[in-house]
Order: C-alpha cells, then sequence, then structure tokens
C-alpha cells in the first residue's frame, strides 16, 4: 500500500478556506480541469450506491448575473433577520472571524455576478415532508462529493464557497437553470482562481469541546 504523505493531506484539510474576497474575477475557469474535479468528487460515497447527483456548471454571463440577483436579494434577506443576533463576547476566538465572514459575504454579495464560474451541486429526489432517515440519506449522497470537489478545486489553485443563500428562491434558480421538479439543490458554489498561497487553519473552540464519549456530554478521559 503507498503511503500517504500526511504533511500535505493535513495542510490541504485544514487550509480550504471559503474563498471570497480573494477569487480572481477576471482569469478564466478552464472547463476540463472543473470536469476533472468532478470525476474526482464522484468517488464520495453515495447511498445505496445511487450515484445520483449532479453537478450544473454555469459560465454563461446572462445566467450568472440572474443567479447572482437571486443571492443578493436573499443576502439582504438574511442580513436583516440577523441584525439582532447576540453578539460574541470579547475573547470568543470566534467574534473576530466571525466579523470578517460577515465583511467577505458582503463583498461576494456584491461580487457574485463577476465570478467567472458557477456550479450549482444537485441530488435526484426532495426532503420535504420526509422522515429524518430520508434526509440524511439524499443529503448524505451528495454533501461529501461536494467537499470533495471543493478540495479537489483548491489543490488546482481554485478557490470557492459552500453557499446557500439562493436557494430562498429555489424555485426561480431551478427555472433559470432547467432542474427538474424532482431534484434538489444543495448549494451555489462560486469558482474562480485564488489570489495568494497564505491559506491558514480557522481559529476553532479546543476539539474536546465537540466531542462525547459513549454518551452526550461524557468527556474524553
Amino acid at each position: 500500500m503507498k503511503s500517504l504523505d500526511l504533511a500535505t493531506v493535513d495542510h490541504l484539510l485544514t487550509t480550504t478556506r471559503s474563498v471570497r474576497k480573494r477569487l480572481d474575477l477576471t482569469r478564466p475557469v478552464p472547463l476540463d480541469v472543473v470536469e476533472r474535479c468532478i470525476e474526482i468528487a464522484i468517488q464520495a460515497p453515495t447511498g445505496s450506491n445511487a450515484q445520483n447527483w449532479h453537478f450544473v456548471v454555469v459560465t454563461d454571463e446572462q445566467r450568472r448575473q440572474q443567479l447572482a440577483r437571486l443571492y443578493r436579494q436573499a443576502f439582504m434577506q438574511y442580513r436583516e433577520m440577523n441584525v439582532n443576533a447576540p453578539q460574541l463576547s470579547e475573547g470568543d476566538p470566534r467574534r473576530e472571524q466571525t466579523l470578517r465572514i460577515v465583511e467577505s459575504a458582503m463583498y461576494l454579495a456584491e461580487h457574485l455576478h463577476e465570478v467567472p464560474m458557477h456550479i450549482v451541486p444537485c441530488v435526484e429526489g426532495r426532503v420535504e415532508n420526509g422522515p429524518v432517515v430520508m434526509q440524511a440519506s439524499i443529503y448524505g449522497s451528495i454533501l461529501p462529493a461536494v467537499w470533495s470537489l471543493m478540495l479537489a478545486l483548491r489543490s488546482r489553485g481554485l478557490g470557492s464557497a459552500w453557499t446557500t443563500l439562493h436557494l430562498m428562491y429555489e424555485k426561480e434558480a431551478a427555472a433559470l437553470l432547467g432542474i427538474p421538479e424532482h431534484v434538489t439543490q444543495v448549494a451555489l458554489l462560486p469558482v474562480a482562481y485564488f489570489k495568494g498561497q497564505d491559506f491558514k487553519p480557522a481559529k476553532r473552540l479546543p476539539v474536546r469541546r465537540f466531542i462525547s464519549l459513549d454518551s452526550w456530554g461524557n468527556p474524553l478521559p
């Protein structure tokens, strides 16, 4: 068995960030590179081997502009809904990072139409009113592939960000892209080459805060 270079793997996994402000809006993205990334992505697990994923790659300028318009409308609603959200206290490692994320999210809302490629990952099936097991199965058949896609893009110098706000207007986006009614959109990835190479691991709360041993709330020894 060929051993993996764990340092390289760990670096890829810990420094693949949501890229918004550092997307290169002027450089075209080759379709063959993205096709290879999607080919890698669909090696991800899929429930019952359904292989029921689909990726709508959008390069047409008018469609990108219309998707961006839907996204901006949703972003404005989201920002108003969260205007009274509780503020993180001083010393919380998430506080400074959250402020930067808000700023970069606003930037993306203003410039999404300029991003040279949008990718809308989809999965066959709907989850409305379905049992939790069905919802988990459907989303579990596409989300691992989308994350693999983002990792494959990153390894080739392409940045992306997992966004979902356009789903406030899912039907409008589906009509724009010709997506059938029985198919669920799960995200919208803006894709472009990124500027710079100095991506770092994000500041996170201590890992043991998120681990329970054998039962909820039981800490590791």
